[in-house]
């Protein structure tokens, strides 16, 4: 059983028509800004630490919050979902003004049997 349809060769590595390889390029960029965050906020401590003295990163609050904690625990979540946001946000204005799918799947609601189409 050969099971080699077009439908079949769609992946995340290998997009086809141009709007797929758009969409692979903003999810890239996403998740790069997301890892950017993660990692810089971890450096962004650590510099502080080794630096000034750990007494300092209490010092520093944010809301009321220990910087450390803010940035980990308030700031990642919230970027993700400020990057969520954007991502929708763009997908939403590319999909409308697209008028060819250019080879990518979309999903479709088809009527009922008895309905007109």
């Amino acid at each position: 059983m050969n099971d080699s349809s077009p439908e079949k060769d769609v992946s995340f590595f290998r997009p086809r028509g141009a709007t797929m390889r758009g969409e692979i390029r903003v999810i890239t960029l996403i998740l790069a800004g997301w890892l950017i965050a993660i990692i810089g906020s971890q450096i962004f401590i650590y510099l502080l630490e080794v630096t000034y003295s750990a007494l300092l990163l209490d010092d520093l609050t944010f809301f009321n919050l220990p910087i450390h904690f803010w940035l980990t625990g308030q700031f990642l979540p919230l970027w993700f979902i400020i990057l969520c946001i954007l991502f929708n946000v763009w997908m939403d204005r590319h999909a409308a003004s697209a008028s060819s799918l250019d080879g990518s799947l979309r999903f479709r609601v088809r009527p009922a049997s008895g309905e007109d189409e």
